[in-house]
């Protein structure tokens, strides 16, 4: 399956420049990031994909965009696949807010809130992924997936940092990582 990162946001474009915390929640993608975005799908546009993931996320739905409209595809919103829960940027918007801001998307079934209560430990967000990783090794169709979702998930997922807008082609047969670099 595809692991796509989601583009530049604006959450990222400030902490980048600080190290602080901006103060951003569920930031929206920059204009670099929402050409990023574009860029994947343009680059992906030849990959054979029925099934897209997406985390729930403003900026993994913007993300997540460009490759829709490119083509059709089953998509899911699953809050497992969200960022580990640190920062401001890490509050969710509610289901209702997502169904208004995104009306072709179905949220019915996410709580309110779909996002942790506060900071989430490193081991829950290996567990989320190992959890995950069963679940896709056991799909038929997981070569045919794009998941978009955040940079903890994915190095939880697969031991690999991934720079905003970058994806990487992973099997979920493969073992869980053995060491993890938590700072990015």
């Amino acid at each position: 399956m595809i692991l796509l990162r989601h583009g530049q946001s604006e959450f990222n474009l400030h902490f980048s420049a600080t190290r602080r915390d901006p103060g951003i929640e569920d930031p929206h993608l920059t204009p670099a990031g929402q050409a990023q975005a574009e860029a994947a799908a343009a680059a992906l546009a030849e990959t054979t994909l029925t099934r897209m993931i997406v985390s729930p996320y403003t900026r993994t739905l913007q993300t997540a965009a460009p490759i829709i409209a490119s083509r059709p595809l089953t998509i899911e919103i699953d809050p497992l696949i969200r960022e580990r829960y640190a920062f401001s940027c890490d509050i969710g918007t509610s289901p209702d807010a997502l169904g208004a801001r995104f009306p072709d998307h179905d949220f019915a079934h996410l709580p309110d809130p779909w996002w942790p209560d506060g900071f989430e430990p490193e081991a829950s967000v290996i567990e989320r992924a190992a959890q995950f990783r069963a679940q896709m090794a056991a799909r038929p169709d997981w070569r045919e997936t794009i998941v978009v979702s955040h940079w903890a998930f994915i190095l939880a997922l697969t031991g690999r940092s991934l720079m905003n807008g970058t994806w990487i082609i992973y099997d979920p047969n493969s073992p869980a990582p053995a060491e993890l670099v938590w700072h990015p």
